[in-house]
């Protein structure tokens, strides 16, 4: 079954607005391993609007499932990735002002680039995922970086998921087939929810993990975390039917 990994900034967003340490997001990252999660999820940002550096390496040593850390690597997070060495780095190639995560690498044109970074985290046993959008010329070059995963861009399918969803999966399934046959694990993540997470799952059944943050953070205010998080596991078993 594809694993859930919660991304827990939203709870940090919370956190920052007032000061303090409320909502406590290490307490979160351990309820949400108690209520089920596979995995958790943080993507500090240069700004620290919300997840911390700090943040994540109070993490580390509490985090019993899968710890996964996202972000731009320049420097100063590929220093905190090697001091944490967390269990997963997942590339994604955001602006320093971007809301959101908006696009996946070009890795053909910063197949070098991403290659010694990769190389570096290896070097330290750290899984290493790039973060693509549905395209299977990224997916493949993307393999000869060395990466052990793509994580590919969902956006694109929660925004046309309701139109028609076979034609926005139709990419996905394109580039997932082409990294599968590269020899490359398959994570997905940005705007999945509880409507559109299991037509996905289902549709390509290689998913290794799906990132979720906003949509299930949103969800739990109205059901509670841990209702909330046993939801998404429910939309991710493959027996239900679409």
């Amino acid at each position: 079954m594809t694993k859930l990994s919660v991304n827990i900034n939203k709870i940090a967003t919370l956190r920052n607005a007032r000061g303090g340490n409320l909502p406590d997001v290490v307490k979160a990252a351990i309820d949400c391993e108690r209520y089920g999660a596979q995995g958790i999820t943080v993507h500090p940002r240069p700004d620290e609007r919300h997840i911390r550096y700090r943040d994540a390496r109070d993490l580390k040593p509490v985090v019993i499932t899968e710890f996964n850390i996202e972000g731009n690597p320049e420097p100063r997070f590929i220093d905190l990735v090697l001091e944490v060495k967390p269990h997963q780095v997942t590339l994604v190639p955001d602006a320093p002002d971007a809301i959101t995560s908006n696009q996946g690498w070009d890795t053909i044109k910063y197949r070098n680039h991403l290659s010694d970074i990769i190389a570096e985290f290896h070097k330290h046993g750290i899984r290493t995922s790039i973060f693509v959008d549905p395209d299977p010329r990224m997916a493949e070059a993307a393999a000869l970086t060395g990466t052990d995963r793509v994580e590919l861009y969902t956006e694109s399918y929660a925004a046309g998921y309701h139109a028609d969803r076979q034609k926005a999966i139709t990419p996905f399934v394109e580039s997932a087939r082409a990294a599968t046959a590269a020899g490359l694990g398959l994570n997905a993540g940005h705007d999945l929810n509880l409507d559109n997470l299991r037509y996905f799952v289902q549709t390509i059944p290689g998913i290794l993990e799906v990132s979720i943050g906003h949509a299930l953070i949103a969800d739990a205010l109205y059901y509670g975390l841990e209702t909330t998080i046993q939801l998404y596991l429910r939309e991710l078993k493959p027996w239900l039917p679409v």
